[in-house]
């Protein structure tokens, strides 16, 4: 569940954003969330699990303080949503109450969730991204109880998706062989072709449910967080090359199933990948640029 906390990895993201909204058919009405720790925005709080942050000194500059996000203050997206102009998400598991407003959209992140089940079992229970979807189905069905379904369609076609996910399908998963078999079942390609077979499959579920704007987030540079580097595989300074390699075979086939996807016969369907790791990489080789001499 390490996460990188550096919201400037974040840039492309909000690029690659702009690019969507021009090609949409006006504002976005919502926004739906999916996805890890980088933008859980309070889903694990109630849940029996390691991977929280509802204590200080998370959110000591959020207002309110600690809400579940792992951050001092407002995810990547949270300043999305004040680009868009959307209030603040409400997380699902306070949804039921009748006094969020779910017509903005809905934060479905767990913390220690991958793209597999199993994924994050060692820090105990978490929404993978299976559920997450299944969650939404749940919104889906709050919405239908307040929206003619013409009008449903329309605005789950125009709402924005955001998934960000697969971190934890390595580094609490894939790159601990004490307590997971996958790396003695798996080559690193053929593990990332089985996650992205899982994401593809969760991606047409939600595509299938209405939902036709998707931006996907490529795992970050990995082999350069502490998680990583504590172990002590790579050189003072430098990341671990090999998580590197991992990480950046699945960002390979993540931005050829966007292409497919974007090729395909997706009727109004758009499918933005969000390059994070380019972005870091960036920030490691100019830090000049962003403020670092």
């Amino acid at each position: 569940m390490e996460r990188m906390s550096w919201a400037l990895v974040w840039l492309s993201l909000a690029f690659n954003l702009v690019v969507a909204i021009s090609v949409c058919d006006g504002q976005f009405p919502a926004m739906f969330v999916m996805g890890d720790s980088l933008v859980d925005n309070g889903n694990n709080n109630g849940l029996s699990s390691l991977a929280k942050s509802n204590y200080p000194p998370y959110g000591i500059d959020f207002q309110g303080g600690p809400t579940g996000r792992f951050t001092n203050g407002k995810t990547i997206i949270d300043l999305l949503g004040d680009l868009l102009g959307l209030p603040l998400l409400p997380a699902f598991t306070v949804t039921f109450t009748g006094q969020q407003d779910i017509w903005v959209g809905v934060n479905y992140a767990s913390a220690a969730a991958g793209i597999l089940d199993e994924s994050g079992l060692n820090l105990g229970d978490r929404f993978s991204l299976r559920q997450q979807v299944e969650n939404f189905k749940s919104t889906l069905n709050q919405l239908r109880n307040q929206m003619e379904q013409d009008t449903l369609n329309q605005y789950l076609a125009k709402s924005l998706v955001v998934i960000n996910i697969g971190s934890n399908d390595y580094i609490n998963n894939y790159l601990m062989p004490s307590i997971y078999s996958s790396s003695s079942t798996y080559t690193p390609e053929a593990f990332a072709e089985h996650l992205i077979n899982d994401y593809d499959a969760q991606i047409m579920a939600l595509y299938n449910l209405g939902l036709r704007k998707f931006l996907l987030a490529a795992i970050g540079p990995l082999g350069c967080i502490p998680n990583q580097l504590a172990k002590g595989f790579a050189p003072p300074g430098k990341c671990v090359s090999a998580v590197n390699d991992m990480v950046e075979i699945f960002n390979r086939r993540l931005k050829n199933l966007v292409d497919q996807l974007n090729h395909g016969n997706y009727t109004e369907a758009i499918f933005v990948y969000g390059n994070t790791y380019g972005a870091f990489n960036d920030i490691l080789g100019n830090p000049a640029t962003y403020g670092k001499h």
